[in-house]
């Protein structure tokens, strides 16, 4: 069988560790990074770009096509490849517009019954409007871009005057461009977050193991959001009832309402919650399997991968999802810079040395190799620094063990990734 990945970050490394562990699987990323170079055959293309995407999974003989990143999904790729005969995982266009659109997706959590925090749409017409509705918040203010921005369109402050100055600058177009002329604006919540993903073929849905990311790039989360700088599995918050509870109030409910209006969604739908004195309320939905929440949860998915991703993309899930007892953590070294103007181009040093530490792996999230060979920084997030333990606690300790062998020059990384536990 012939698996193509379409993404070049940590997610795709990731997912293509996984597959080549499939029984009598090979693996194709497009266009891929040096890691998954050492595991897969690696193909330039344009993701964006729905016809190439189509030519090079004919070209290849592809068996699946795996869409990882959102914004390839967005643009529909997954419909391009669906419509010539082509077996795909990953929602189309309609159901990717979860992620490509926050306000449509509070319009379908509101059809659902779904649970969310109290929030308003606003557009660059209304303003005043938005800065109104700031004024009626009691303190905890979350504003967001409607649509795609790299893990960054998400301003979360204690600050009116913040607050304020991120509509404005959304609204505006001067930060986000098109993507933050519409703005929603919610209210803060308080608690732990938890990322569910539900793999789905159309009809069902089965959760994969919980995880929970660390956004914030400080140590006891302070400083900007980012796309996420650390991540552990499993999640002892996340009781068997949890997650079935959110299965029930917030994916099935979700999934029905979008057959409902037509969509066959088969793919990942990523609820990102927030556990609040109230019961679970759905901050989120991503489209894809999170980064990097899917650094954790791959490495202890002990079922076969492909057989699970192949019957999604077909319409038909019946595998048995088992998982590893084994715990999982991954911690994120980023370049310096990081999030808001990231150096690249800085050598990257020990990567090998920490790979080979016991039960650990280093998938490359924004890495490229320099004319002379070396291995350099080429993104914001550049290593998802990964290993498993029997607890969380081990897993977390080898981690470190291995980030500590890695220097790049401004590298940061957080130091508390899953240090309650």
């Amino acid at each position: 069988m012939r698996v193509l990945v379409i993404g070049s970050g940590g997610r795709e490394h990731a997912l293509a560790w996984g597959l080549t562990r499939s029984n009598d699987v090979e693996v194709v990323c497009a266009p891929g990074n040096p890691g998954t170079a050492d595991l897969a055959t690696n193909i330039a293309v344009d993701i964006r770009d729905r016809s190439a995407v189509v030519d090079l999974a004919r070209g290849i003989d592809a068996d699946l096509v795996v869409v990882g990143p959102e914004e390839p999904l967005v643009l529909g790729v997954a419909d391009a490849l669906r419509d010539k005969g082509i077996l795909a995982f990953g929602p189309g266009a309609d159901g990717a517009a979860l992620e490509g659109s926050k306000a449509w997706m509070k319009e379908v959590l509101e059809d659902a019954g779904v649970a969310t925090a109290r929030h308003g749409t606003f557009d660059a017409t209304s303003e005043a409007g938005a800065l109104a509705f700031l004024g009626t918040l009691p303190g905890l203010y979350v504003v967001k871009t409607d649509g795609l921005a790299g893990g960054k369109g998400v301003v979360v402050t204690e600050s009116i005057a913040e607050a304020r100055d991120a509509v404005r600058g959304y609204l505006s177009g001067e930060r986000f461009g098109d993507a933050g002329r519409t703005v929603v604006i919610e209210e803060g919540l308080s608690g732990p977050e938890l990322s569910i993903l539900a793999v789905c073929d159309g009809h069902d849905a089965v959760a994969l193991a919980p995880a929970q990311d660390f956004k914030r790039i400080g140590d006891g989360d302070t400083g900007p959001n980012t796309g996420g700088m650390g991540a552990y599995s499993p999640v002892p918050l996340a009781t068997p009832a949890v997650v079935h509870d959110v299965m029930r109030d917030g994916v099935e409910r979700t999934l029905a309402v979008l057959r409902r209006r037509g969509i066959d969604y088969r793919g990942v739908l990523y609820a990102g919650m927030m556990l609040t004195v109230d019961g679970p309320k759905m901050l989120e939905y991503n489209v894809r399997f999170g980064d990097p929440e899917c650094q954790v949860i791959v490495p202890r998915f002990a079922s076969d991968l492909a057989t699970l991703l192949t019957e999604a993309a077909s319409g038909a899930l019946k595998t048995d999802v088992r998982w590893r007892d084994d715990a999982c953590v991954t911690v994120v070294i980023a370049a310096d810079g990081y999030p808001a103007s990231p150096r690249t181009g800085d050598e990257i040093i020990g990567v090998e040395a920490a790979a080979a530490r016991p039960e650990t792996i280093v998938f490359h999230a924004g890495t490229s190799r320099s004319l002379d060979g070396r291995l350099i920084s080429a993104g914001g997030r550049v290593l998802d620094v990964t290993a498993t333990g029997p607890t969380i606690a081990e897993a977390r300790a080898r981690a470190y063990d291995a980030v500590s062998m890695i220097s790049c020059a401004g590298m940061q990384f957080r130091r508390d990734v899953a240090s309650a536990w």
